[in-house]
């Protein structure tokens, strides 16, 4: 469900290249917790993408005793999440490594508050199992689908960049998912970036062939994001409190139960369960500390970014970083 009225990043971004009068982020204010009854009034907004947090939760058994309501809305990557995040249309959601660094490059009301690692195996490259394209040099001169802003964005960047090539050298066509899929199959592109399980469908379905992985490249992280008009509300904190704790059991319990969680999966987005079953063989996401060495890598992203000239100015990400949570969900 894409929130319609939320602002665009691509104009937002425009507006500070144009105007540079935009302001630093303001940190939101850490109340106190509410009482039991005052939660059970919160009804926190929860955007997810191909059902995975809401799948994951549920097959892990941690929707059962919510103390507050959730109201899930779908998304069809991490940045059309964040421009809702930014605007209050939704309270947080999960995304990949380089939608919060095109948020905060747009200045969004937004703040990384969990950080999660994965195998970056299934962050892939896919060409056609036909094409005559066989190495990344190969990809010079042509067209690589891609969802502008996403992980895979971040991951075409360095990907080139290792080859020696830069995205000058390819032409980029900006695409959804769903709209890249249909691309990819009637040969409208060369070649298509993307993440599980949209590669594991592709492998399966139209026998793609991996050009190259993220294997060396991609730093794997992946985050919780919140508003930071829900952060400063004093129940909404609360309920984001209670939801990332969730959210990091659910993950570790999906790393010993992936025969439950491809099931749960499937069920919820429609997948097959080959499919489902693949992307959860290369393993779940794990929390993993929100640390200096988690923010060091996000701003080496970020400004191999600016230096491509896709952003207009330098990102400082530690900026919108909020790590009020992190203690607890160390602790497990």
């Amino acid at each position: 469900m894409r929130l319609r009225k939320a602002v665009p990043l691509v104009a937002a971004l425009l507006a500070i290249a144009a105007c540079g009068t935009a302001t630093e982020p303001e940190k939101a204010a850490v109340p106190a917790p509410v009482s039991a009854d005052e939660l059970a009034a919160v009804t926190l907004k929860v955007g997810d993408q191909k059902g995975g947090s809401k799948s994951l939760l549920a097959a892990a058994g941690l929707l059962d005793d919510l103390p507050y309501k959730i109201e899930w809305a779908t998304f069809t990557s991490g940045p059309p999440l964040l421009e809702a995040v930014s605007a209050g249309g939704v309270h947080i959601g999960r995304v990949g490594n380089t939608p919060p660094i095109f948020a905060a490059a747009a200045k969004a009301k937004i703040a990384v508050v969990s950080s999660s690692k994965g195998n970056v195996e299934s962050d892939a490259i896919l060409v056609p199992p036909d094409s005559p394209v066989r190495s990344v040099q190969d990809l010079k001169g042509r067209t690589i689908g891609v969802a502008k802003g996403s992980s895979a964005h971040g991951q075409v960047l360095y990907t080139l960049r290792a080859a020696g090539l830069s995205t000058k050298d390819v032409t980029l066509s900006f695409l959804q998912p769903a709209d890249a899929y249909g691309a990819f199959n009637q040969n409208q592109i060369d070649a298509w970036a993307v993440w599980d399980p949209y590669t594991s469908q592709a492998k399966l379905e139209s026998k793609a062939r991996v050009l190259t992985d993220g294997t060396g490249i991609a730093n794997g992280y992946s985050f919780l994001v919140a508003g930071t008009d829900a952060l400063s509300d004093a129940g909404v904190n609360s309920a984001l409190h209670d939801y990332v704790l969730r959210h990091a059991k659910a993950e570790r319990w999906a790393d010993t139960h992936r025969a439950e969680w491809a099931q749960a999966w499937a069920k919820e987005t429609g997948l097959s369960i080959e499919v489902a079953r693949s992307a959860v063989d290369t393993g779940p996401d794990l929390p993993v500390s929100l640390d200096d060495e988690v923010v060091r890598s996000e701003q080496e992203l970020a400004d191999a970014f600016t230096a491509d000239g896709v952003l207009p100015g330098k990102v400082d990400f530690a900026r919108f970083v909020d790590r009020r949570y992190v203690n607890d969900i160390d602790k497990g």
